[in-house]
């Protein structure tokens, strides 16, 4: 070999020289952004999750490190094939002009055409115990992996710190920024679940057995506090009219001033409160004629949503159906399946009583699935939806829960909004509730909305309060938003009228308002903004006016009483209910009801209107012979600013009269947000008029 030497010329030195420090300087400043930022959107060998953080961790304070030996479960899902396609179908399904309207996909074509291959799932396998993690399931059409292991195993492997952090009064687990993932799983992932420890909550609301309850502060346990709640050993024995007429109250104090006269709707809680029957509603909400029909739920099934499950569900759903003559739930139509695994959580639940006995008052000719995932946990409630859509259990998902929207990391949201979508196509609808805190101000966070109410492949269902006249008819109802005030306690009169401690007044209300995230859907065109709005329809929700429950309470006696239950776990219940005997009637599975929602008649849609000041209750408080306060007592509450005032308010007296304990409740007001003419916040389009509503689905109806 000849060694050959070149001389380089002094200006070609120097001018290598200079380039070779630009290099240098240009990566020097790579590494420090890399340095700085803790993340890139693509590396060589991997790639970030992006937006798989919670919003909540740039500004909850930091209480320190998870314990890096606890064990927690995670689970990679994978990006769906052909999503542009899938998006454009999920369309075209529902487009009354396509020719595919109506075809819905079957779980074997949703697989063959969108979803990842078991060869994808193997990689994502690979990943996961290559880190030491221990994978226990791959989900249906392998649209995720899940494993298990510690927090030190799964923090190394997802590069990220796990910390607890505080939010409001809440502490939960998070990763302090968005997980990488090495090799080629990197390129299959659409979200990572489980590193953060948010969870759903039942939207659901016992009503308060006296003032005094009503204004006392909630239990902090995550068992519901009975001891507030009405409760009767019958239900003939609550009141059905709940708000008779107007009253006038005096009251002095001891017999000197101030004195009080107050003037106003009389709310009627009787000795055991006010709460409805099946039979109420049915007249209500033009429900018989539906049922003499002929349409009732045969042939349908309504598959429920809740985790934990409740030993003594059966037990009470043969009581409560035996009560009201509706037929009976058994092993036949009534099916209880565990997934993805045992419950980790077991106890009396209301809310599964409440879901169970109102879908079957409703449509009482429908089956029932209640799927109970283990726990509240995204992971674990996300699973059990996948499942219910993919294995066709039945056309119409509920779902009576929600967590705030900016408690969910934005791709939990993407991947929630892919499950309801892929029910979607397959014609199967996913209903949700839309949360009982307004727009969730009264928690000291960001206005948001309720997840997964607001996802744009579901249907979020909001509340009403609603009051009914001797003969069943609709007296009125206004959107459900409740607040308190005291007029008088034990005695003493508050002057001005003051909303109880720790409340703030607010005793909560239908969930809504715009998404921070996704989009607003085509069937939504028509109203304001460019955001997904929640809610799209309501039904009965507030627990003043609430629905009878029968329950088992271990250490009661008798074992079995009534409650009167509200919130939105209502309100969604019954809503898919009415959406099981519609799919009945048309004959073939409906799918997703919001679209059709925003283009069906005003006879089959109640628009819920705003009220009026006069039914406000006056308050005339003499100081002395010579001082005279006139106040409206619903509108004193201006700790949270509001934006109008209320639509009716009623007082209500304590039952035994012994402490002379007068509150007034206000319905139909919200701190942020207000019913409207047409679509509002509060109630979406309004309330159903079922036998209308279910007939214009009927195969010969005309103008579809």
């Amino acid at each position: 070999m000849i060694n050959q030497t070149k001389e380089v010329s002094p200006q070609l030195a120097s001018l290598c020289g200079l380039r070779i420090q630009r290099f240098w300087v240009a990566l020097f400043i790579l590494i420090a952004v890399f340095v700085s930022t803790g993340r890139v959107a693509r590396a060589a060998n991997g790639q970030y999750v992006a937006q798989n953080t919670p919003a909540y961790v740039s500004s909850a304070t930091n209480l320190g490190p998870e314990d890096a030996s606890k064990t927690i479960s995670v689970s990679i899902w994978l990006q769906p094939h052909n999503r542009s396609a899938l998006d454009a179908l999920a369309q075209d399904l529902y487009n009354p002009n396509s020719a595919n309207y109506r075809h819905w996909l079957k779980s074997s074509e949703i697989a063959s055409q969108f979803a990842p291959t078991a060869a994808e799932a193997k990689t994502v396998r690979d990943f996961f115990e290559s880190n030491n993690l221990k994978v226990t399931a791959v989900g249906p059409n392998n649209f995720y992996v899940r494993a298990q292991g510690t927090v030190g195993d799964i923090e190394s492997a997802f590069r990220v710190q796990i910390n607890e952090y505080q939010v409001g009064n809440q502490t939960f687990r998070a990763n302090a920024s968005d997980p990488y993932i090495d090799g080629p799983a990197s390129a299959l992932v659409q979200a990572v679940s489980g590193l953060d420890s948010g969870q759903f909550a039942h939207t659901l609301k016992l009503q308060p057995r006296s003032p005094e309850a009503a204004v006392k502060p909630a239990s902090t346990s995550n068992r519901v506090d009975f001891s507030r709640a009405v409760h009767a050993n019958d239900s003939s024995l609550f009141e059905t009219v709940c708000f008779p007429g107007t009253e006038t109250k005096n009251y002095t104090n001891l017999g000197n001033y101030p004195k009080g006269t107050y003037t106003g709707n009389e709310y009627n809680a009787g000795a055991n409160g006010c709460g409805y029957s099946p039979s109420n509603i049915y007249t209500a909400y033009n429900l018989n004629g539906l049922y003499a029909e002929g349409y009732n739920g045969t042939g349908q099934t309504v598959v429920i949503i809740d985790w934990c499950g409740s030993p003594t569900i059966r037990q009470d759903a043969k009581a409560f159906s035996q009560k009201f003559g509706l037929p009976a739930l058994t092993t036949s139509n009534f099916s209880i399946i565990n997934y993805p695994g045992p419950s980790a959580c077991a106890g009396v639940d209301p809310e599964i009583n409440l879901d169970v006995e109102w879908t079957h008052a409703i449509a009482p000719g429908a089956n029932i699935d209640l799927v109970v995932p283990p726990t509240a946990d995204f992971e674990d409630v996300d699973e059990a939806v996948y499942y219910a859509a993919s294995s066709g259990l039945g056309n119409v998902i509920s779902g009576s829960y929600g967590s705030p929207e900016f408690f969910v990391a934005t791709s939990e949201l993407t991947k929630e909004n892919l499950i309801s979508e892929m029910a979607a196509i397959a014609g199967v609808a996913t209903n949700f509730a839309s949360g009982d805190y307004g727009n969730y101000a009264t928690l000291h966070i960001p206005s948001t909305v309720s997840v997964p109410a607001d996802l744009p492949y579901a249907t979020g269902v909001g509340g009403v309060s609603l009051a009914l006249n001797s003969d069943n008819s609709v007296a009125f109802q206004t959107g459900w938003e409740t607040h308190d005030s005291i007029l008088v306690d034990a005695g003493v009169i508050y002057d001005p009228p003051h909303p109880p401690p720790f409340t703030y007044g607010f005793d909560g209300g239908s969930g809504g308002g715009p998404s921070g995230y996704f989009k607003k859907p085509s069937f939504q065109s028509s109203l304001p903004g460019g955001h997904r709005r929640v809610p799209d329809v309501s039904w009965l929700a507030d627990p003043f006016t609430g629905a009878a429950v029968l329950i088992s309470e271990p250490g009661q006696l008798p074992l079995q009483v009534w409650s009167v239950i509200g919130g939105t776990s209502l309100s969604t219940p019954m809503f898919s209910a009415l959406w099981a005997i519609a799919n009945e009637e048309a004959g073939e599975p409906l799918g997703q009801a919001a679209p059709y929602l925003y283009s069906m008649p005003s006879t089959t849609i109640t628009d819920v209107l705003p009220g009026s000041p006069a039914n406000d209750i006056t308050a005339v408080i003499q100081e002395s012979s010579k001082v005279t306060h006139k106040y409206n007592p619903a509108q004193t509450l201006d700790v949270i600013p509001r934006l109008f005032g209320p639509f009716y308010s009623a007082m209500w007296v304590n039952a035994n009269g012994a402490q002379n304990t007068t509150l007034v409740v206000s319905f139909g007001e919200d701190y942020f947000l207000k019913t409207e003419v047409g679509w509002d916040d509060v109630t979406g389009l309004g309330t159903p008029n079922g036998q209308a509503f279910a007939d214009w689905f009927a195969p010969a109806t005309p103008n579809k």
